[in-house]
């Protein structure tokens, strides 16, 4: 439906000839408009679900728990919360005097960017349903174990002494249906048009890749043949700053032109999970030694990530 109305549009509306410009016109307004409208949804279901997590209950939830059990549970309860770099200094700071361990926080900061409803809907829109499922299965897995190989180095230590301001706590009012739904109905408007801009020129970047970029090129430094193209792709992510929205689209078009589909699914967790911006603002919470046993688990984690969906979807 999306790609007949884009080809009308583009092709009879516009006028635009069958070529490179007419065949990345048409990929970008189909993109555009099917990403759009399944994002809007899925924001929309998690936005109900998170009337029911409270700050306050994912403290309660988490302080207390054994490990294993503690980091899949933090893991789990990061998806549906909202999550961003301006964030992480106050969520760091109280699970942390809440008595929350060590590595079922960062389980928690792990899970969080890395597995949300942004890109679950695109991850499914763009490539179906079973990558978007090997992708949430493969973030638990990494957020839960590389909480527990942190929480094992007992490096509570190199955690800044800061406390928050205090204020006047929050109060958690109940919700009728009617509620709930007014808020996620206010939570997919508002997150699905934050979040646009970086849709949209996410899309635009991958429908000029989609249109001009070589296939050889592409094959050749980053395809499956490439032993190295796995730690090249999440080292290149590294110094990059972008979500699920713009990276996803791009994502999607680099796989299309020879990229294998690990090496794009590392690249994309190094850019959104493992950014150096956020390294930056973690500083204010976390010394310099605590931030490279993070980030080098994280590294580790990708890379193989990376290497097990290249064999497994071939």
């Amino acid at each position: 439906m999306f790609e007949e109305f884009a080809a009308w549009l583009v092709y009879s509306a516009l006028g635009m000839a069958h070529g490179q410009l007419g065949e990345s016109a048409a990929f970008f307004v189909a993109d555009v408009m099917y990403v759009t409208l399944l994002l809007a949804i899925v924001v929309f279901a998690v936005g109900i679900m998170r009337t029911f997590v409270t700050p306050q209950k994912v403290k309660k939830w988490l302080g207390g728990r054994r490990e294993g059990v503690g980091n899949l549970m933090a893991a789990l309860l990061g998806v549906p919360t909202p999550f961003c770099s301006c964030s992480a200094v106050p969520l760091f700071i109280g699970f942390v005097e809440a008595g929350v361990p060590l590595g079922v926080t960062f389980s928690f900061l792990i899970a969080s960017p890395l597995i949300n409803e942004v890109a679950v809907a695109l991850l499914w829109g763009m490539f179906g349903f079973n990558i978007a499922v090997l992708y949430i299965v493969s973030g638990l897995a990494i957020a839960t174990v590389a909480g527990i190989v942190i929480g094992r180095l007992h490096l509570e230590g190199e955690v800044e002494k800061m406390r928050l301001k205090k204020g006047k706590a929050a109060r958690s009012k109940r919700m009728d249906w009617n509620a709930r739904v007014e808020f996620a109905a206010g939570e997919s408007r508002s997150i699905t048009l934050s979040v646009l801009p970086y849709l949209v020129l996410g899309i635009g970047i991958g429908a000029l890749i989609h249109g001009y970029a070589p296939a050889d090129f592409l094959s050749s430094v980053a395809g499956r043949d490439n032993l190295l193209a796995v730690p090249i792709a999440v080292l290149i992510g590294i110094p990059l700053y972008s979500n699920a929205a713009g990276m996803v689209p791009i994502m999607g078009v680099l796989v299309s032109k020879g990229m294998a589909m690990g090496t794009a699914l590392a690249f994309m967790m190094g850019v959104i999970g493992l950014s150096l911006p956020e390294m930056i603002i973690l500083r204010r919470v976390i010394k310099p030694k605590l931030i490279a046993v993070f980030a080098l688990v994280l590294f580790i984690a990708f890379v193989i990530t990376g290497y097990l969906f290249n064999a497994v979807l071939g």
